[in-house]
């Protein structure tokens, strides 16, 4: 008979921390110094803990699982772009990218190891959905993209002090380095694993945890309206991407099979009530394929599907992935493309490509690691 697993201490709400430290016979203390070691002094075991008696480290080593994602492979891009493939204790492979621009670094981050929803030019779903992440293992991709920057920062010279995000203004002491963004677009689907997103964002987001803005923090969906319809309904602040890929039904049933359930009408109706009821904009992902929705003709009907909603567009060349036979389209293409929507007041913008040295599109890096 199988053991029941331990609980993850990343997969924990920093309020948490207190009623499981009473359950245990602890005084409430040990909760603030457990959530400070692992969210501001960036704990990767619990002997990391100095602070805790080492009675009690070895007590919660027995209880509560705080054991972080193997780096099992690292690729590096010339524009500095790093894909991890991180290895789960159970050995499954998932990947997370770390992209710095202009002094932040963003992070793409998975949901799931592998995708139920197979989109044309994605290699996630190449082989179906393995199983959803847990919350925990959601933010130790966070963890482990933290670990690096220590390293980064450590072999640069640069001194760290424990401390909140919060602490990043002019005169302040430097603090453990984190991502200034988080895109949960990597491999997997977030609203078909729900719950684990929403609580492994909830724990970035908290200001006691890693204390990432909710409008830094975006979840992107495939098109799941149930999903989308939820959100609506949360108490956060998250942003939402929704990949749209192409203007019409017959276009986007072949690119995304998602769509012969929630066609495009019900999914652009339901991002208009999700405006109507949050107040936030949608922001559509367009990936140009050359010769197949890029044309001046897939403008023009992409315009007249989002005439008067407010939300933005982002272009993005297609990444080649195997098993796909798209290429990315012609500069001169994308360029007109963008200028047709700019004109028709679309807030609309072309994401330079970035990591083409590292399998850039979602799972491909894990792909040719099983292969």
């Amino acid at each position: 008979m199988n053991a029941t697993p331990r609980p993850s201490a990343w997969g924990l709400l920093p309020e948490e921390w207190k009623p499981l430290c009473k359950e245990l016979g602890l005084p409430s203390f040990r909760a603030t110094q457990i959530v400070t070691g692992l969210y501001q002094t960036f704990a990767l075991s619990w002997n990391d803990i100095t602070t805790l008696p080492v009675e009690l480290r070895e007590q919660l080593s027995q209880t509560i699982e705080l054991t972080p994602l193997d780096i099992a492979h690292i690729q590096h891009a010339g524009d500095d772009v790093r894909k991890l493939l991180l290895r789960c204790q159970d050995g499954a492979c998932i990947e997370t990218v770390m992209i710095p621009s202009k002094g932040r670094l963003t992070q793409c981050i998975s949901s799931q190891v592998g995708c139920n929803f197979r989109c044309a030019f994605c290699a996630s779903g190449q082989r179906g959905c393995v199983r959803s992440l847990t919350a925990g293992e959601i933010v130790g991709q966070v963890m482990a993209a933290c670990q690096l920057m220590r390293a980064d920062q450590q072999a640069a010279g640069v001194p760290a002090t424990g401390g909140t995000a919060t602490s990043r203004t002019p005169g302040a002491k430097p603090t453990l380095p984190r991502p200034g963004n988080i895109v949960v677009m990597g491999m997997g689907e977030p609203f078909d694993n729900y719950d684990n997103v929403l609580r492994a964002l909830r724990i970035l987001n908290d200001q006691k945890g890693i204390n990432i803005g909710a409008r830094h923090i975006t979840i992107s969906t495939c098109g799941v309206v149930p999903g989308i319809q939820r959100l609506a309904e949360e108490d956060v602040q998250f942003e939402l991407s929704v990949s749209l890929h192409a203007p019409n039904d017959e276009l986007r049933n072949q690119l995304m099979p998602v769509n012969r359930r929630w066609p495009v009408a019900e999914l652009i109706a339901t991002c208009r009530d999700y405006f109507e009821k949050t107040g936030r904009i949608v922001t559509f992902e367009y990936t140009l394929v050359k010769d197949v929705n890029d044309r001046p003709q897939h403008a023009d009907a992409l315009i007249r599907l989002l005439r008067g909603m407010p939300c933005k567009v982002n272009l993005i060349p297609l990444s080649p992935v195997d098993g796909f036979d798209g290429t990315p389209p012609l500069e001169q293409d994308g360029l007109a493309f963008l200028d047709r929507l700019l004109k028709a007041k679309l807030a609309t913008t072309l994401r330079k490509s970035r990591g083409k040295e590292v399998d850039a599109a979602c799972g491909q890096l894990r792909l040719r690691t099983l292969t």
